[in-house]
């Protein structure tokens, strides 16, 4: 998800969702980039911040136990999500309003008749025994305000 937004140190990568902060923590890792995981479950928050501390990146990332829909998400310049379809639906207008080019990556689920810019296949596991999982992966770009 990461690779597919192109993620860069100057970005900062909020995630939706982000139970265990291993999107925010891995952004902060391998690409320097800043990071906050939302979640509105404290039990994954406190995860999330020991698994920061963990991984030496607690100056980068930072978690909030909040709603994903009332949360402040004006800042990301990457947003990554892993939630079902209708959410994605309801988040829509929400990710619409971020600054254009800010991108947007869902794991396995699209957000209708908004087509994505790009659309990559990740194959997990041994495929060659049938093994393997596949998921789509969508990146969308916010286009600007007058191209909705």
């Amino acid at each position: 998800m990461l690779k597919l937004a192109d993620v860069k140190s100057t970005d900062v990568v909020y995630d939706l969702g982000c139970g265990d902060g291993r999107i925010v923590i891995t952004a902060a890792k391998i690409y320097g980039a800043h990071g906050v995981g939302i979640d509105i479950n404290p039990q994954r928050i406190h995860d999330a911040k020991e698994n920061a501390k963990k991984a030496g990146v607690e100056d980068l990332v930072r978690f909030e136990e909040n709603d994903l829909f009332k949360a402040n998400i004006r800042d990301a310049s990457v947003v990554t999500l892993f939630l079902l379809q209708k959410v994605n639906l309801r988040l829509r207008p929400k990710l619409l309003k971020l600054k254009p080019g800010t991108r947007i990556v869902s794991n396995t689920f699209d957000m209708g008749d908004w087509k994505p810019d790009k659309e990559e296949t990740l194959k997990t596991g041994d495929s060659e025994h049938g093994l393997g999982l596949s998921h789509q992966i969508f990146l969308w770009i916010v286009p600007p305000r007058d191209q909705k």
